[in-house]
């Protein structure tokens, strides 16, 4: 059996910690760096909380989980589990650290089984992600890699799993 592993994705964001912390943990709306998904709570953004990423009809859940730590601004951590997708969850945090010239994004994976299908898909999206926040950050706007995944969205989710159906992942 083979050990879990941790991949870690660094990027300098020209925006103050403020505006990336509020743009990394938004709920009301589809985020382009999370693939145009839309964070769900129950009872918020907290330590402790159940959480869903759903598409922007809210229709599927492709990511479930718990929030493991929340200290506003500085770090967020959870559990992530793919709802198509049956392997063990990984642990997810994001940490945001003032530097000279922005905002460092660390984005950190933990618990990867090596090899596995969700290690792959976690290794690939780190960039997407990182690449997606820094612009919207800093320009208002997602890369053209976070429009297009806008775009395409409605019709990635008619692709979906009926098991992805958000009424199989209750908060």
């Amino acid at each position: 059996m083979s050990e879990a592993t941790t991949h870690i994705n660094r990027v300098l964001i020209n925006a103050p910690v403020e505006t990336v912390w509020n743009t990394l943990v938004k709920t009301d709306e589809a985020l382009p760096f999370f693939f145009g998904s839309v964070c769900e709570t129950k009872d918020g953004m907290r330590e402790g909380a159940s959480y869903r990423m759903v598409s922007a009809n809210r229709k599927v859940a492709m990511v479930v989980g718990e929030v493991l730590r929340f200290e506003p601004p500085h770090v967020y951590a959870h559990s992530f589990t793919m709802t198509n997708i049956d392997e063990p969850p990984v642990t997810v945090t994001y940490t945001l650290a003032e530097k000279e010239g922005g905002t460092e994004f660390e984005l950190r994976i933990d618990d990867m089984v090596p090899g596995s299908k969700l290690a792959k898909e976690m290794i690939s999206a780190q960039g997407f992600i990182a690449g997606n926040l820094k612009a919207l950050c800093e320009t208002g706007r997602p890369a053209f890699t976070g429009r297009m995944v806008g775009l395409l969205g409605p019709i990635f989710a008619r692709f979906a799993k009926k098991s992805q159906a958000v009424e199989n992942w209750p908060l």
